[in-house]
């Protein structure tokens, strides 16, 4: 097959590719480093982690959410103009990410991914974000693509599911403890925590502070 034929066949076959997808939006991201930064959500039908105090229950179910093409969301990431893509879920990672994220990037856009690391590690990104859940184990090959660490805090015993978690990625990870956002009292367990382990920060869901999406 001649160079010319193979590209053809190839821009058909990504034609065919398509995402279940809840919604996308765009508005500033609200936790972790990028706090505050212009970012186009991609958000992604499907997860089998089950966290009982998931704040997007809806997107644990793929089967009622339409299939978007590349084509779709790379033409409406592009129109946002925003700063970064960032591709959330649900848990994206039972999903192949490499066609996504091609198009994405091949487009000038830069790409982040918000995962529980519960699957197989695909995709090109410029950031990951993982927040791994006992509820799943993450799967092993997400830790060496860690560029920060986010761990929910529910209850005491989840610090010491942060402190298993730290272990498994480089120390010049960035790691963050975040309250969940049901239990309020856990930002004074995060505080006091963090007094004594200064290689951790707190972050808060800001965009749920401030009202919007």
């Amino acid at each position: 097959m001649n160079s010319l034929a193979s590209v053809s066949k190839q821009a058909i076959a990504s034609k065919s590719i398509t995402y279940p997808i809840v919604e996308t939006f765009h508005s500033l991201q609200g936790e972790g480093s990028w706090t505050g930064v212009s970012a186009f959500f991609i958000r992604l039908a499907g997860c089998d982690v089950y966290c009982p105090w998931c704040d997007q229950k809806e997107s644990w179910s793929s089967k009622t959410y339409p299939q978007h093409s590349l084509e779709t969301l790379v033409t409406a990431a592009k129109q946002a103009n925003p700063f970064m893509v960032v591709i959330t879920g649900g848990e994206p990672l039972l999903y192949d990410l490499f066609p996504l994220t091609k198009e994405l990037r091949d487009s000038g856009l830069r790409v982040h991914l918000e995962t529980s690391g519960s699957h197989p590690f695909s995709g090109w990104f410029d950031w990951v974000t993982l927040s791994p859940k006992p509820f799943k184990v993450p799967h092993e090959s997400i830790y060496s693509q860690v560029s920060e660490l986010k761990v929910v805090i529910a209850s005491p015993e989840d610090l010491y599911w942060a402190e298993k978690q730290e272990k498994k990625v480089s120390s010049a990870v960035i790691k963050y403890l975040q309250p969940e956002w049901n239990s309020p009292q856990n930002q004074s367990l995060i505080i006091d925590y963090i007094l004594h382990h200064p290689q951790w920060r707190m972050s808060l869901q800001t965009h749920k502070f401030l009202g919007v999406r």
